[in-house]
């Protein structure tokens, strides 16, 4: 009955757990978004803290989207357990450098996954993640950005880089 099932499915084993190790780290990530979320909202951080409600947002959605595909192509998606995440910081740059720190361990486990989809001639799965290579793209140089902007406003002008937030879009490749 077992080959029965694995017959069902086009995504092999190992690509199946790395594809569930993922859904478990874009939900982390969207747990600690909404963390950072919060401390910015408590700290009158507004448009920061609408920037990582988005952000979290779209974490979630980005676990739903391995999620989906996984059952769509006969595998086994788990539900994962999501760990508790910090919910204090030192400072708003020590909250935008944690985003970054996560969006470089996401790209590592996106780059780890297709490494996994060529072992395994999983041309579909490394499709998949093409996406996410260029979304992770996207995020990684918006958060260095809000990185550099520190460095350009004065530590009592915090508040405007707050502002500045609200305007933060992301419409092309940097590296084109």
């Amino acid at each position: 009955m077992k080959d029965l099932v694995r017959l069902r499915s086009s995504v092999k084993e190992s690509v199946e757990l790395a594809l569930n190790q993922q859904i478990q780290m874009e939900m982390v990530s969207s747990s600690k978004y909404l963390a950072m979320a919060g401390w910015c909202d408590r700290n009158g951080f507004d448009y920061s803290a609408g920037f990582f409600y988005k952000q979290s947002d779209e974490e979630r959605n980005h676990a739903m989207k391995i999620f989906h595909y996984l059952s769509d192509q006969g595998g086994t998606a788990h539900s994962p357990e999501v760990p508790a995440v910090e919910q204090e910081f030192d400072s708003l740059r020590a909250v935008f450098e944690g985003a970054l720190e996560q969006e470089v361990a996401v790209t590592d486990s996106i780059n780890r996954i297709i490494m996994v989809c060529r072992r395994e001639n999983d041309f579909a799965t490394d499709e998949l993640m093409k996406w996410y290579v260029k979304e992770q793209m996207e995020e990684e140089y918006i958060a260095r950005r809000c990185l550099d902007l520190f460095d350009q406003i004065p530590a009592d002008q915090i508040f405007e880089l707050d502002k500045q937030l609200a305007s933060v879009t992301y419409d092309g490749n940097p590296f084109e």
